[in-house]
């Protein structure tokens, strides 16, 4: 679907390609969706488009771990010797087709039109490529990732390895241009990271429950009620789990939120004591830099396929999917198990957040708790939650 979309955008202009909308079809011929997939795939998991030729797409997003890290390392390594260590956990690029452009003020008009939800949509962690292909063109320039020099030296490693096929895809002239050719490396990668079948194939066991094909197990609607709850889980007011209008859920508002991850000792770039990742306001991200009201704060991702993933949250602080939960259950009730110790002998809580930035942190339940009080969560209840997060994984027979 995604790759016939693309086609009907670039038939409504054929404008050269200097000053010409990504979607204006400025090649030769009309690409076919069957072939930009196909090439896409191939360039998605070839590492000679990176400086090192070591790392390709597919190395940090695993076909084999939902487009997710391949491994449990909190951060992945990159660079133009392949050693240099990420700042970031790799997200999943699965079922982000819905993924709305990145504004400040969201209105989901398909709910009540007048609750502005603030900050949503975007990429990345922090939200800041806009398109499939804004999100292909980071990592190949990325500096701890594919660490290419430019767009001309992605372009001629390329056309060393696939000049016939990019001809045959774009027409015969394509590499005339090097700026055109340059893009559709990247609508091909667009294009294949919009494949159904691979990308956002709705076969897990939720989505059969949801069809009406399956049952699920009593521990699994449990942990469906206690993930629905607004006095247990919550978990559904960022990560909607209902069919809505017909369409299946994508487990995420889309929206950002500070949930106060403890701070990851394993991520090189952390032994730096000033160094803090704040998300929306960098330091990745530069054009909301100066929005304080925005500091620590992350989008929500998927929750399909999170029983998948070996790290959680933005750092990959946790290793564990029942800790991730038990984290939002436990944060305010018992900090302690979660933040380094202060020097008193008491806790540091929020420790991987400057204190200017504090207020700023989620505290709608189940983070309206105080230490020493009841979870809104007992461990049966994580318990539970966690089996329901199982039933996410695609691939269900």
């Amino acid at each position: 679907m995604g790759g016939s979309l693309i086609n009907v955008a670039m038939a409504q202009s054929t404008s050269p390609a200097a000053g010409a909308p990504f979607y204006a079809n400025t090649f030769e011929k009309m690409p076919a969706a069957a072939a930009l997939t196909a090439l896409g795939r191939e360039l998605f998991s070839d590492p000679a488009l990176s400086a090192s030729g070591k790392i390709s797409c597919a190395s940090c997003h695993d076909p084999k771990h939902a487009f997710g890290p391949p491994n449990d390392l909190p951060v992945q390594r990159g660079g133009g010797d392949g050693r240099s260590f990420g700042v970031r956990a790799v997200p999943s690029l699965k079922y982000t087709q819905n993924v709305p452009p990145f504004t400040e003020h969201f209105i989901d008009d398909e709910e009540d039109d007048s609750v502005d939800q603030g900050p949503a949509g975007g990429r990345t962690w922090d939200g800041r490529s806009q398109s499939f292909h804004d999100q292909a063109r980071l990592p190949l320039f990325s500096p701890f990732e594919m660490a290419n020099k430019d767009a001309d030296a992605v372009v001629k490693k390329v056309q060393a390895r696939y000049a016939a096929k990019i001809r045959a895809v774009f027409g015969r002239r394509v590499f005339d241009d090097s700026a055109l050719a340059f893009k559709g490396i990247l609508m091909a990668l667009e294009t294949y990271q919009q494949s159904p079948a691979e990308f956002y194939p709705y076969s897990s066991k939720y989505d059969a429950w949801l069809r009406h094909e399956t049952s699920l197990s009593p521990q699994e609607l449990r942990g469906l009620a206690a993930f629905n709850d607004p006095g247990k889980g919550n978990c559904a007011r960022c990560h909607p789990s209902a069919l809505k209008k017909g369409a299946f859920p994508q487990f995420t508002d889309f929206g950002f939120a500070a949930i106060g991850a403890p701070r990851n000792v394993a991520i090189p770039a952390n032994a730096d004591p000033q160094y803090h990742d704040l998300g929306l306001c960098g330091p990745l991200r530069t054009d909301l830099k100066d929005r304080h009201e925005y500091c620590g704060m992350f989008r929500t991702p998927s929750l399909r396929n999170v029983a998948m993933r070996p790290v959680f949250f933005h750092n990959g602080v946790l290793h564990s999917l029942s800790d991730a939960v038990r984290f939002y259950a436990e944060r305010d009730t018992q900090p302690q198990r979660w933040y380094s110790h202060a020097g008193d002998g008491g806790t540091f809580k929020f420790d991987d957040l400057p204190p200017a930035y504090v207020a700023n942190l989620d505290t709608q339940a189940p983070f309206d708790r105080h230490a020493g009080g009841p979870s809104a969560m007992s461990e049966g209840d994580i318990q539970d939650i966690v089996v329901f997060l199982r039933t996410l994984d695609d691939g269900w027979r």
